[in-house]
């Protein structure tokens, strides 16, 4: 049943308890001795009918006010929600001409500065190896001159990663499958903070649908964020299970956690809480999760730290 015939049925509701209304008045004033003649004549169906066309309508007129009230309400509710649905398609709209700006701009500087940075870092990589080896204080300035630059060109990549747009090639592929190439790539960090790392997945998990070297990516750049978060001999957990149709991948730590307040903007692009970081290495994971439909996001772990989950799409079945 739709709601305006919903609404409808309060004035037929309302006419019919009118009617039923003036039969009782009618009956009841009969029952009392109330006689109604008119030149001798009884017309108490006349009255009767007089009573109940008055109330019926009466009823009609309640019932139609009933229903435009109720009407009226649920108009307000649909209005409301479309222009709470407009504002935040404008939201959307401003945040995606934003980042578009951002994406521009970001790509020029990148342009710009990645060929000097390669000309300054060869320039004090020579200077490094033409120095004395009684000059100590040549080779500490050289060696911070080429951490620098490599952290600028780390920032300029961020740059360009966020800039780029996505190519994905998914495939099917196995949540293990995954989590060993990303482990591989993160193992010589991992050990050099003394950092445990767990496993906790189940055979029998689909595969799911995802670009391989895309989702490394973001793999690894979480449990980078989890070993720099993490005390030495801290704990990272690898986990994956179906969630709700889902294959969701976890890393969890047992670093201090994101506070609340912080977990909707730590995938802002250029947001950061590191005195050091750029604040492009969440934002890039999250463009890529959800460029392939599916969801990034971060909570708590059971006993305090982080965790932070991807949720993909389950494999397709092969044609």
């Amino acid at each position: 049943m739709t709601t305006t015939e919903t609404f409808r049925r309060a004035r037929w509701w309302g006419a019919a308890g009118g009617a039923l209304l003036g039969a009782i008045d009618t009956a009841t004033l009969v029952r009392l001795g109330v006689a109604f003649q008119m030149n001798g004549r009884d017309v108490t169906w006349l009255v009767a009918a007089f009573f109940g066309s008055s109330f019926t309508l009466l009823g009609y007129l309640v019932g139609w006010a009933v229903e435009a009230r109720r009407r009226e309400g649920h108009a307000a509710v649909v209005i409301r929600a479309q222009t709470e649905a407009i504002g935040a398609a404008r939201t959307r709209v401003a945040q995606s001409e934003k980042l578009a700006a951002l994406g521009q701009l970001a790509a020029a500087i990148a342009h710009e500065v990645r060929n000097p940075l390669a000309v300054i870092r060869s320039a004090a990589q020579g200077l490094a190896e033409a120095r004395t080896p009684a000059d100590a204080e040549a080779e500490r300035a050289s060696a911070f001159i080429m951490a620098e630059i490599d952290r600028l060109a780390n920032i300029v990549n961020s740059l360009l990663a966020f800039a780029r747009p996505l190519h994905v090639e998914p495939r099917s592929v196995s949540p293990g499958e995954l989590f060993d190439r990303a482990v591989l790539l993160a193992t010589e960090e991992l050990t050099a903070k003394h950092i445990r790392l767990a496993r906790d997945e189940s055979a029998a998990l689909p595969a799911a649908w995802a670009d391989p070297d895309l989702l490394c990516q973001v793999l690894l750049g979480l449990l980078a964020n989890a070993a720099e978060a993490v005390p030495a001999g801290g704990e990272i957990t690898l986990g994956a299970r179906m969630s709700d149709g889902a294959v969701e991948l976890a890393v969890d730590d047992s670093g201090p956690g994101v506070p609340q307040e912080l977990r909707e903007r730590i995938f802002e692009p250029f947001f950061t809480t590191r005195p050091r970081g750029t604040g492009l290495g969440l934002a890039v994971a999250k463009q890529i999760v959800e460029a392939h439909g599916g969801h990034i996001g971060v909570g708590e772990r059971p006993g305090g730290g982080a965790r932070f989950t991807v949720r993909l799409p389950v494999a397709r079945m092969a044609a």
